[in-house]
C-alpha cells in the first residue's frame, strides 16, 4: 500500500507502529471517534480510530488537536476514509498512537464504501490533495466493504436491552440535544424500542414533598421539539460525565443513527438515563447501513400492529386490575397525549401508576367528600400527572368505599407488597403493573391554554 514517491508516501498501519517518534503519512478507514472536548490548554481535542488491511483490529488511535471544535475532523459515517500527513507516532504504555499537531499535520476526509467521489468533504487548511492518492482511496473502499460487513453487530444493544451500571454499546438515533446549564448538555436518543420498566424505590409518604420526577431537565421541552419526537418507543436522555471539561456536543448531528461505544446507564427517580464517559466513543452510521435499515423495518412493523402503542413489556395484555368504558378505542402512548394537536382531547392508554398524592386513603377525599387525588403515570415514552377528581373518582373507585377498600385498590395499582392489612411494607421496591385507563386533557387558563394544560382520568374503574 506504500507509494513510491517522496514525502507523501503512505505507511500501512502495521509499519507505522514500528516508526516511533517519526512523522509519517497515513490513510485509513475511520471506525469510531470520541466526543470533541476542550483540552487542558486552549486547544480542542478528539480521538479517532482508524484501520486498514494490515491492522484491522483493534486499529490505531489518532489524537487530534485543533484551535476550535469546528476545525476538528467531523466524520460523517463509520467507514469513511481519512488521509493524514505529518502525524507523529507515539507510545503510551503499551499502546502505539498517532499524534496530530495543528502546526504541521493535515487531514482530509473522504466518503467511504461505495462512493465514487474523490473530493474530500472536509480538509484542514494546510492539506494538499494529489491525484495519485486516489488509488489508495479506491483500494480502501473495496476492502472496507467486506471489513464492515464482518464487524460483529451483536455487540451493540438496543434500548430494550440496557442494564444498570454496566458499560455497554448502543445503536440509536440522535433526536435532539441542548445545553441545560453552561457546558452541561442533554442528548435525546431513540431506536424504536422500549427501555425496560424498573422497580420504584421511592417512599409513598415522601410524594408530597419529593415526588417522582417527570423528566431530568429542569424545564419542559418546547412543544415544537416535543412534537418532533416519535410517539412510540423510549426517548432516552443522555448526560455527559466529563467534569468541568467543555464538550463539543453541539456538533452531534441530529437525525443521524450512531453507535455509542462504552456508555453507562443509570436510574434516577425510576427514570433511565445514559452517561457519556471520558472513554465513550462515537460511530456515525450511513442511512443505508444494514443495521439502520433493519431497525427502521422493525419500527415500521411495530407501528403496523393493532397494539403498537402498548408497551412491549405489557404483552400479551395488560393487567385486569382496571377496566375502561371505551374498549373499542385504540391505545395511544403518553407521548401522543403530550403532543396531540388539540388542547382538549380524550385518550386510552396503558400505563403504570408509580405515585399518588396524597398517599393515605383516608385523605383521598376532601372534608366535603369530593375525591381529589393526583396520580403519576408512566409508559415507555413519558411521565405525566393525572388527577382523579369528583365524579371521575367515584367511578374510579366504585363509589365511596371504606378506607381499607380504597387502600387495597390503590395498593394493587402501585404494586405495593402488603402486610395483610392493606398497609405498605416499607423498604420493599414496588413494581406497578401495566393497567389501562382513559385520560382527558383540559386547560385552566383561556389566555394560556397550552401552558395551563392538565390531565384527568375518566371512564376508568379499579376492579376488585
Amino acid at each position: 500500500m506504500a507509494s513510491r514517491s517522496d514525502d507523501y508516501r503512505f505507511l500501512q498501519l502495521v509499519d507505522a507502529m514500528a516508526s516511533i517518534n517519526q512523522k509519517v503519512n497515513l490513510i485509513g478507514v475511520v471506525v469510531e471517534t470520541s466526543i470533541p472536548k476542550q483540552s487542558k490548554g486552549t486547544d480542542c481535542f478528539c480521538t479517532i480510530k482508524i484501520v486498514d488491511e494490515s491492522y484491522s483490529s483493534p486499529g490505531i488511535s489518532v489524537n487530534i488537536f485543533a484551535q476550535n471544535m469546528e476545525t476538528l475532523p467531523h466524520v460523517e459515517s463509520a467507514g469513511d476514509i481519512i488521509q493524514l500527513s505529518h502525524v507523529q507516532m507515539k507510545t503510551h504504555g503499551r499502546e502505539v498512537y498517532a499524534l496530530f499537531n495543528k502546526k504541521f499535520s493535515s487531514f482530509a476526509l473522504f466518503e467511504g464504501n461505495y462512493s465514487a467521489n474523490f473530493a474530500p468533504y472536509q480538509l484542514s487548511p494546510n492539506f494538499r490533495p494529489r491525484d495519485q492518492d486516489k488509488k489508495f482511496i479506491v483500494v480502501l473502499r473495496k476492502w472496507s466493504i467486506d471489513y464492515l460487513d464482518r464487524v460483529d453487530a451483536n455487540e451493540f444493544l438496543s434500548l430494550k436491552e440496557i442494564r444498570v451500571g454496566k458499560r455497554l454499546n448502543l445503536m440509536c438515533k440522535v433526536l435532539h440535544s441542548y445545553e441545560v446549564l453552561k457546558n452541561e448538555w442533554v442528548i435525546f436518543i431513540w431506536d424504536g424500542t422500549d427501555a425496560p420498566p424498573v422497580t420504584i424505590q421511592s417512599k409513598l409518604d415522601d410524594e408530597m414533598e419529593n415526588s417522582l420526577p417527570l423528566r431530568f431537565e429542569p424545564f419542559p421541552l418546547s412543544r415544537d421539539v416535543l412534537c418532533a419526537f416519535p410517539a412510540v418507543g423510549t426517548v432516552l436522555r443522555v448526560m455527559a460525565d466529563q467534569g468541568n471539561e467543555k464538550l463539543g456536543l453541539h456538533l452531534l448531528k441530529r437525525g443521524r443513527w450512531v453507535k455509542f461505544v462504552n456508555m453507562v446507564f443509570e436510574l434516577h427517580g425510576g427514570l433511565w438515563h445514559g452517561l457519556l464517559m471520558p472513554s465513550t466513543k462515537l460511530r456515525y452510521l450511513p442511512n443505508d447501513d444494514p443495521l439502520v435499515l433493519q431497525s427502521q423495518r422493525n419500527y415500521e412493523e411495530r407501528l403496523s400492529s393493532k397494539w403498537a402503542r402498548m408497551p412491549l413489556s405489557s404483552f400479551p395484555w395488560c393487567s385486569h386490575i382496571t377496566e375502561t368504558y371505551y374498549e373499542d378505542v385504540p391505545f395511544v402512548t403518553l407521548m401522543t397525549v403530550l403532543t396531540d394537536p388539540e388542547v382538549t382531547a380524550k385518550f386510552r392508554c396503558v400505563v403504570r401508576v408509580i405515585g399518588v398524592c396524597p398517599w393515605k386513603a383516608e385523605d383521598f377525599r376532601s372534608p366535603t367528600g369530593t375525591y381529589r387525588i393526583r396520580l403519576t403515570l408512566e409508559d415507555p415514552t413519558a411521565r405525566i400527572h393525572a388527577f382523579v377528581y369528583a365524579e371521575d373518582g367515584e367511578e374510579f373507585f366504585g363509589g365511596y368505599s371504606a378506607v381499607d377498600v380504597l387502600t387495597r385498590k390503590m395498593s394493587k395499582l402501585l404494586g405495593i407488597t402488603g402486610s395483610g392489612d392493606g398497609t405498605e411494607i416499607t423498604g420493599i421496591p414496588r413494581n406497578p403493573p401495566w393497567v389501562q385507563c382513559c385520560i382527558k386533557s383540559y386547560y385552566l387558563d383561556k389566555s394560556d391554554v397550552w401552558g395551563s394544560r392538565n390531565y384527568r382520568i375518566f371512564a376508568t374503574k379499579v376492579v376488585e
